[in-house]
C-alpha cells in the first residue's frame, strides 16, 4: 500500500468502528423508538472523524484523506449504508459543496465552518411537491427587491428539514436558477415535518412566503449557479447510490451466511442448485452496483463532461436492481425476513426510500436518452 491508500483504509475502518459501537441497528431502533433522527452529539462526533471536511479545500478549515475527496466521502456513506445508520452526511456534503466552490465562498465563511464542526446542520431544498426531479427549473421564485430578493414557493422531501438550521434553496429568477442561503428561523419560513418509510430519516415540506434575504445570501453568481447546482446534484445522487452499495453487501453477505447455516433435508440451503442460481445473478448484480458507482463518483470527482451520464447510469441501474435483490433475500429468509423482529426490512426500507430519491430509474434513462442524443452518439 501507498501511505494515501493506507490511510484511506485506515479512515474507513475507523469510521467502521465508530458505526459500530454508536449506530448499530440496535440504536437505529432505539432512536426509532423515541421518535429521534440522530443525536446532534453523536453528529458531532462524526464531524470531529473529518467526515463533514472532505469535500471542503484545506484552506477553509477541511481536507481529504486519499486526495480524492468524492471517492472518501462515497466511502463513508457506503459505511453508513451497512448499519443504515442515521445523519445528515448527505444533505450537509451536498450543500457544503455548493458552499464552498460558490465564487463568494467567503461571505458564507460562518455556515461553512458551523457545517464542517458539526454544530449545526443544512438541508438542500431542490425537490417540489407534485414535480419529477427539476434541478435547474425550480418553481419556487426569487423576486428582486433593493439589495436582496423576496422567496415565494415550496420545497419538500428536504432530507434533515426538521432538524436544519439553515436550507440552501434553489430558486428562479429573471436571470436563470440560483441558490439561497437561509436560516431556519426566517421569518416567513414554516418547517413541516413529513412521513418517510425510513425508520430514522427525516424530511420536510419547507414553505417560504415572502422570505426577505439580502444579496450576500446568494451563492454564487448568476453565471455560475447552474454549474453549482448540476454538480450538487450529481453528488446527492452519487451518494445514495454508494450507501445503496453499502447496503446491499451487507445483506447479501447477510443471506449468504443464512443460507448456509440453514438446513433442509438435511442439507444446507446454499447447496441447492435452484438456489445457487438466484445467488449467481445477485453476486452479478452487487458487482455491477459497486463498479458503475465507482465510475460515476470517478467521473464527478475528474469533473468529466460525461458525469451526468455515468450519475444517470449508476442510479437507474441500482434503482432496477437494488430493490429486487434485497426483496430476494428477504424471501430466502423465509418467513422470519418479513418480520418486524427481523433486521432486512430496514434495509428494505432505505432502499426504497432511495429509488425514488434525486429522480427515478425511468427519468435517468431518459436523461441517459437525451445525453447520448445531443452527443450524437449512434443508438
Amino acid at each position: 500500500m501507498t501511505d494515501s491508500t493506507a490511510e484511506a483504509a485506515l479512515f474507513v475502518s475507523t469510521a467502521r468502528a465508530f458505526l459500530d459501537k454508536h449506530a448499530s441497528l440496535s440504536d437505529v431502533r432505539a432512536l426509532h423508538a423515541s421518535d429521534r433522527s440522530y443525536d446532534p452529539a453523536w453528529w458531532q462526533r462524526a464531524a470531529e472523524l473529518g467526515w463533514t471536511a472532505l469535500l471542503v479545500p484545506e484552506a477553509l478549515g477541511g481536507g481529504s484523506i486519499s486526495g480524492n475527496p468524492l471517492r472518501d466521502l462515497a466511502s463513508i456513506a457506503e459505511e453508513i449504508g451497512r448499519t443504515v445508520a442515521p445523519g445528515p452526511l448527505h444533505p450537509v456534503s451536498t450543500v457544503l459543496a455548493g458552499l464552498v466552490e460558490a465564487d463568494n465562498h467567503t461571505e458564507h465563511s460562518d455556515a461553512i465552518n458551523a457545517l464542517v464542526s458539526g454544530t449545526q446542520v443544512a438541508g438542500w431544498a431542490v425537490d417540489e411537491p407534485g414535480r419529477a426531479f427539476h434541478p435547474q427549473q425550480p418553481l419556487l421564485a426569487a423576486t428582486a427587491t433593493a439589495g436582496g430578493y423576496r422567496l415565494d414557493g415550496v420545497k419538500d422531501r428536504v432530507e434533515a428539514g426538521p432538524q436544519a438550521d439553515m436550507f440552501l434553496v434553489t430558486a428562479r429568477t429573471d436571470d436563470g436558477p440560483r441558490q439561497f442561503l437561509v436560516s431556519a428561523d426566517a421569518p416567513g419560513v414554516a418547517v413541516r415535518r413529513q412521513r418517510c418509510v425510513d425508520l430514522v430519516k427525516r424530511y420536510a415540506r419547507v414553505e417560504f412566503d415572502a422570505v426577505q434575504v439580502d444579496d450576500a445570501a446568494a451563492v454564487g453568481s448568476v453565471r455560475q449557479a447552474p454549474t453549482l447546482i448540476t454538480r450538487q446534484s450529481q453528488i446527492a445522487t452519487v451518494l445514495q447510490c454508494a450507501e445503496t452499495v453499502g447496503i446491499l453487501d451487507t445483506v447479501f453477505t447477510m443471506t449468504i451466511a443464512w443460507a448456509r447455516d440453514r438446513h433442509s433435508f438435511g442439507r444446507p440451503l446454499v447447496s441447492y442448485q435452484a438456489l445457487k442460481h438466484r445467488f449467481a445473478d445477485m453476486t452479478m448484480w452487487l458487482h455491477a452496483c459497486r463498479a458503475i458507482t465507482a465510475a460515476a463518483v470517478d467521473e464527478i470527482a475528474a469533473g468529466s463532461p460525461d458525469a451526468g451520464l455515468w450519475v444517470s447510469a449508476a442510479k437507474s441501474y441500482l434503482g432496477e436492481h437494488a430493490g429486487p435483490l434485497v426483496q430476494d433475500c428477504v424471501q430466502l429468509h423465509g418467513g422470519i425476513g418479513v418480520t418486524w423482529e427481523h433486521d432486512l426490512h430496514l434495509y428494505l426500507r432505505r432502499i426504497t426510500l432511495y429509488r425514488s430519491m434525486f429522480g427515478t430509474p425511468s427519468e435517468h434513462h431518459q436523461a441517459i436518452y437525451r445525453h447520448v442524443d445531443e452527443a450524437g452518439i449512434p443508438a
